[in-house]
């Protein structure tokens, strides 16, 4: 599995297993999923302060760390912020004030029982955010040794561009959903200067973007329909792209999710993927397809399979 090196310090696995949904888990679940994780060579694990409804998976989290002391040595963990949400998980805000960021920062800490995370992202742009103000509670976390480096999820270019101009800080990821049933950020520019379907630009380059402002992209849902829909893989709804899923994979020697590991890995932006399985023998799939390099034929056919036909 490669590597990315997300700063000169912090050199972290494409792969990254991702911890909104390890409230499901018991403990001795949780225990053998994190393990298998670092065995597979997975160092970077991903969390919201939302996560579990009010913090509830950095708290198991951070329980399991409690119980494997050293542990966190082996890890980079990073957290994200700024969505505000009701008792019943309903988003009902977007917050990048300068208190609620260093707020929600000390909240992650104490759940996790970490001094510092390794990365912090800003969960979902903020339309009342005021780039000065978040430049200065980066400053003031990293200046305390309580976050490492800083990153976005959600945001186009000129988010990023205008956080960019207030904060001597590098944005060092940008999480944006991204698989093979979610192309949005690809479907532009393959159909510049044309009226066909998929034309549409949803993100303003962010792919571009990031890839010359080195801004790693963290691909979230990769095996996901819609938002939270449900996963594509062997789902009756799409039979023609879990044929070819299946027909690439016996080619490979993969499964369907691996397969899909191996089409994201593919991309020359050296992505990383974010998985957020439960299943342990499903995250080794994934962990395999990450290390095979697809022909560009095969990446191509699996990306015209629901309807995406090239000009």
């Amino acid at each position: 599995m490669y590597t990315i090196s997300i700063t000169p310090e912090i050199q972290a696995s494409a792969l990254i297993l991702g911890c909104m949904r390890i409230d499901e888990l018991s403990a001795t679940q949780l225990d053998t999923h994190l393990k298998t994780a670092l065995d597979l060579g997975i160092n970077l694990f991903d969390h919201a302060d939302i996560y579990g409804g009010n913090g509830g998976c950095e708290q198991l989290f951070g329980d399991w760390l409690r119980a494997n002391p050293g542990m966190r040595d082996q890890m980079l963990i990073q957290s994200k912020c700024g969505i505000v949400q009701d008792e019943e998980g309903n988003n009902t805000a977007f917050n990048f004030s300068y208190d609620y960021i260093l707020r929600s920062v000390e909240g992650s800490l104490s759940r996790l029982g970490v001094d510092h995370l390794d990365i912090l992202l800003l969960h979902r742009p903020d339309a009342l955010f005021e780039p000065e103000e978040v430049a200065a509670a980066f400053d003031a976390l990293f200046i305390s040794g309580k976050v490492r480096a800083f990153g976005v999820s959600n945001m186009n270019s000129g988010q990023m561009e205008l956080l960019r101009s207030a904060s001597n800080h590098k944005l060092v990821a940008d999480q944006i959903e991204f698989g093979p049933m979610h192309t949005g950020m690809i479907d532009h520019a393959l159909r510049m200067n044309t009226m066909l379907p998929f034309s549409e630009d949803h993100d303003s380059g962010t792919l571009d973007y990031c890839r010359l402002h080195e801004i790693v992209i963290q691909a979230w849902s990769p095996f996901q329909y819609g938002v939270f829909e449900g996963t594509y893989i062997d789902n009756p709804k799409f039979p023609q792209l879990n044929q070819v899923l299946q027909e690439v994979g016996d080619k490979y020697g993969l499964t369907k999710n691996g397969v899909v590991a191996a089409w994201i890995a593919r991309h020359p932006a050296k992505m990383q993927l974010i998985a957020g399985t439960t299943n342990s023998q499903r995250l080794k799939e994934v962990a395999k397809g990450m290390d095979f390099p697809l022909q560009r034929e095969d990446w191509y056919r699996i990306y015209t399979t629901e309807g995406r036909d090239l000009p």
